[in-house]
This record gives structure tokens, C-alpha cells and sequence, in this order.
């Protein structure tokens, strides 16, 4: 064996073994017992163009989450300032982007003003006056702060999204984040997308309100401080569903981020499901001192602004465990456990594009895909053998090895394959073998020169080897942008066409040298089949 070549021959043989290592948990559908451990489990996993599945593209309405903290800001600040004996006339939101503050008296804004100050740095306090002079302040959130605000907004609703998805049990879903504020979801293989959407999408604010008993629906007037919500109501005979207005609190005294479980149990006196939560220990405190304040009133369970159910406090109730009830059925209520249990939205999410392939499709396109790839290996093949005889025979080799160490390097990263990722396997096929065209041609100049096999055969190689490169990094960075800038299947695509780059030049440098290597050594061939 020619110096120099049997590392490299090593070198080919450990890859291809390496290859159909890491292939093997892709094309063993049970793996035995004994396999584990250090060896690969990881496969190539199908997109939804060739598995089926959803495809969503969802935005997340970042300024609310901005309002929302401002809505806390609030009523933070009235327990304060009421905990100080600090009186005020009204705090609220005001606008998107600050909080009102009126005060009765003048002789309590230096107190207040500090006590702001101290407690919220990052707010631009400004004093407002009326035509009497001053009467309060008005707090605004700097462009930093709202900003990071609407960031941390995103990044929280992706993981209570994927928390979501990950319960509702579906297997090796894609949830990532796009641009500033877009999410985007895939769920391949499922059989229920419009389920999974209404779970997805749900913000699942949970509020427990008091029921303003003085106030009628019909009222004239609304103080600012309570507001008319509805309780659906489903007659469990005729199943007719009426909506029955409500007076509630605006401001909520127990929230769903105490929450530390919730499940789904069944009514042993009706027979109908319900969702059993419990609070963590902040939160079965407030519980039990809410309840036991308010006994013989009505408390208000409030779920995205609509009102579950209204019952009356029958008595102080300790322990953390409170019950949801309405109009269930079994899989609503497992649905709303999920989405407590995974936790409230930061703020509403729209979805923008959704799009569903059916499983039937995608087979239709797998087995395309490999029509496709077999029809253009056999007419490689055919054209290298005939147009380049036993040369084009080793190119065809180091075309087998390209698509072995491709599907390999795929299958050791995990990676989604898409029906654009087929078509980059198939152009890889062009490729592996136009890379040994120039080589050839440039062997084919060097014969004319009248140089021997050997001489013919390291010029040929040497004088190509930065044409190949050349040409092999401009597409690597044009994979990269697509990777960059591309979304679902245009990133298996680029995932795709960067490995097939990267294995070329080891193949058509290194493989297919290796192979004329050993026909030419000891310098015995006088002549060249190309």
C-alpha cells in the first residue's frame, strides 16, 4: 500500500462504519434490549411535508404583556400606599404605557413620591395637575424597560407553550422562536390540529374575583372599579347554553401563578367532570383568608374573562384545594387542567399562518422523494461509467460514500428531514460527481502533455483542488443565509445542503484519491481508463 494511504483508507472505513451506526436507530424500528448505553439512539427524524402534522406561525401581542405588568404595577402599588395609611382617590393603568395616581390631599405627595421613587426606579414619575393645581402623579415605564418587558413576554410564551405541547403528548414537536415576536410550532403526526390549536393559543389567565352582590347587570352605571362578566350555562336536560351577566371585582385576589396542580376529577353526585387545583403555600393562605373574610359571598372563578362558575363562600376554606366546575366535558376539562398546569400565556398569541398537511400526503411526497433519488443515482451512474468508463466507476464509489456519510451525519444530529432536504440529497448526487468531472478533465489535459497515469493523476488532483474549494465554500455560504433567514423547510433544506458540502470535499478529495492510490501503486498501470 502506496505511503500516506492506509490512514486514509482507515480514515474512509470508520466513517462508513461510523454511518451506519448512527443509522441504525433510524432504520431498526424496535431497538433490542441490550442496545443502550453509549451507543447512538438519536434518528432522522420526517418533517411535517413528509410525516404530516401542523404547521403554526403565532404572534405574540407584546404591548398587552406591557399593559399587564402595568395593570400589577396598580394594584401593587394600592395595597402599598393603603398598608401605609397613605389615602388615595383612584389608581389605574392609563393608556399603554403608565399609571395614574390621584391623591385627596397635597400634604401626603412628598410621602408618596418617595415611597415611588424607592419602589419603582425605573418608572418616569411626573407630577399632574387640574385647573385646581396638583393632584396626583403619573407614572411612565421607560422605552428599556417595556421593551425587555415585551422580550421576556416572548420567551415566556414559548416555554408555556412547549410545557403545553409536551402534556398534550405530542412526540418531537419544533417550537422555536422567529424574529421579535413570532413563535413558530410544528406538530408532526397529529390527528387532532384544531384541538392542539385551541390549547396552544389559549391565554389561561385564571383570576378567583369577588361578586359585586350590590351591583345589578343592568345598572346604569359601572364604578371603575368592578366590571360585567359572563357564566355560561348549559341546561343539563335540553343542553340549551344561556350566558348570564355578572358583577365582579376588577381587581382579582388570587391569581393562577399560585397554582401548583390541577387535575381533572368526576362529581360523584352528578357525574360530571371537574378540575381540582392547588395552591402552593403563598397562595393557600390568601385562599384561606379570602374565604375566610368573605363568608356567605359569592367568589368569582374567571378564565380569560369569562366566569367558569360563581359559588358562595359556605365557609372559611384552609388546605390550598379549590375546585373548578362548569359545563365540562371530559376532554375540555383535561384541556383546561393542561394549560393551569403549564401556566398562563404572558399575553395573547394570534395565530398568523397555519397550515396542515394530511399524513396521506406526506407519504405520497417520501415516496416521490425516493423515486426521485433513485432515478437520479442510476443516471449518474450510467453517465459516469459510459462517459468516463472505470475513473467514472470511482467516482460513482465516492458518490455511495457522499450519501452513506450524509444520511449518517443527519441521523447522529437528530436531525428533521423535509422534502426540500431530499431534493439537496439529490442535488448532493450532482455534485459528489461534478467535483471528479473537473478532476477528470484536468487528468485528461495532463495525459495529453503526454505524462504518465500517476503524474497525470496528482496534477489533475492538485490543479482542481481550489476550483473545488471555491466553489464548495460560495455554497456553504449561501446554506448558511438560507439557515439563517429560512424557516421550517428551507432550513432542512440548508440543514441538508451544508453537510452534503462539507462530505463532498472529503469524498472527492480524499475517498476517490485514495481509491487511485491503490490501482496506481508501484507505479505498474501504463494507462488510464478516463
Amino acid at each position: 500500500m502506496p505511503k500516506g494511504t492506509g490512514w486514509r483508507f482507515s480514515l474512509i472505513g470508520i466513517f462508513v462504519l461510523l454511518s451506519f451506526l448512527y443509522l441504525i436507530p433510524t432504520l431498526v424500528t424496535k431497538l433490542p434490549s441490550w442496545w443502550g448505553g453509549l451507543l447512538p439512539k438519536d434518528k432522522i427524524h420526517l418533517g411535517l411535508d413528509l410525516q404530516g402534522g401542523t404547521h403554526l406561525v403565532m404572534e405574540v401581542d407584546t404591548q398587552k404583556a406591557v399593559e399587564g405588568s402595568l395593570d400589577l404595577v396598580a394594584t401593587d402599588l394600592e395595597d402599598t400606599l393603603s398598608s401605609k395609611n397613605l389615602h388615595f382617590k383612584h389608581i389605574s393603568r392609563n393608556g399603554s404605557d403608565k399609571v395614574s395616581l390621584l391623591l385627596y390631599e397635597k400634604g401626603t405627595a412628598e410621602a408618596v413620591q418617595k415611597l415611588i421613587k424607592d419602589k419603582y426606579p425605573g418608572y418616569e414619575q411626573s407630577p399632574t395637575f387640574d385647573d385646581g393645581g396638583f393632584v396626583g402623579f403619573t407614572l411612565r415605564i421607560n422605552e428599556k424597560d417595556a421593551q425587555d418587558r415585551k422580550d421576556k413576554a416572548v420567551q415566556q410564551a414559548l416555554e408555556t407553550i412547549r410545557n403545553r405541547i409536551d402534556q398534550f403528548g405530542v412526540s418531537e414537536p419544533t417550537i422555536q422562536r422567529e424574529g421579535i415576536n413570532h413563535i413558530v410550532v410544528q406538530l408532526p403526526g397529529i390527528k387532532d390540529p384544531q384541538r392542539a390549536i385551541e390549547l396552544i393559543g389559549r391565554t389561561a389567565r385564571l383570576e378567583f374575583r369577588m361578586v359585586r352582590e350590590d351591583i345589578t347587570p343592568s345598572s346604569a352605571t359601572i364604578p371603575d372599579d368592578a366590571e360585567i362578566l359572563k357564566e355560561k350555562s348549559v341546561d343539563r336536560t335540553t343542553g340549551a347554553v344561556s350566558e348570564i351577566p355578572i358583577v365582579v371585582q376588577k381587581k382579582s385576589m388570587i391569581t393562577g401563578d399560585l397554582l401548583t396542580d390541577a387535575q381533572v376529577r368526576i362529581d360523584s353526585q352528578f357525574n360530571q367532570p371537574y378540575v381540582a387545583i392547588e395552591f402552593n403555600s403563598l397562595g393557600a393562605k390568601l385562599f384561606d383568608q379570602v374565604t375566610a373574610a368573605n363568608v356567605g359571598k359569592r367568589f368569582a372563578i374567571v378564565l380569560d374573562s369569562n366566569i367558569h362558575s360563581a359559588p358562595v363562600i359556605r365557609e372559611r376554606i384552609s388546605g390550598g384545594s379549590a375546585q373548578i366546575s362548569g359545563s365540562f366535558t371530559e376532554k375540555s376539562a383535561a384541556d383546561l387542567a393542561i394549560v393551569l398546569r403549564a401556566g398562563a400565556l404572558p399575553a395573547p398569541v394570534n395565530i398568523i399562518q397555519n397550515v396542515t398537511v394530511g399524513p396521506s400526503l406526506g407519504q405520497d411526497s417520501i415516496n416521490k422523494g425516493l423515486f426521485a433519488g433513485m432515478v437520479g443515482v442510476l443516471l449518474v451512474i450510467v453517465f459516469m461509467a459510459v462517459y468516463y468508463r472505470l475513473c467514472g466507476m470511482v467516482a460513482n464509489l465516492g458518490m455511495i460514500l457522499n450519501v452513506i456519510y450524509l444520511m449518517g451525519a443527519l441521523a447522529a444530529l437528530g436531525a428533521t428531514l423535509t422534502l426540500p432536504g431530499i431534493a439537496a440529497i439529490v442535488l448532493l448526487i450532482g455534485m459528489s460527481v461534478d467535483s471528479n468531472v473537473i478532476i477528470f478533465e484536468r487528468i485528461r489535459e495532463e495525459l495529453k502533455l503526454g505524462k504518465s497515469p500517476k503524474a497525470a493523476l496528482d496534477a489533475g488532483y492538485d490543479k482542481a483542488f481550489l476550483t473545488i474549494m471555491d466553489s464548495h465554500i460560495t455554497t456553504l455560504i449561501t446554506a448558511a443565509v438560507l439557515f439563517q433567514f429560512g424557516t421550517g423547510p428551507v432550513k432542512g433544506f440548508a440543514v441538508s445542503l451544508s453537510l452534503g458540502v462539507l462530505i463532498n470535499l472529503f469524498t472527492s478529495l480524499i475517498g476517490t484519491k485514495v481509491t487511485f492510490d491503490l490501482f496506481m501503486q508501484k507505479g505498474s498501470v501504463k494507462k488510464m481508463s478516463i
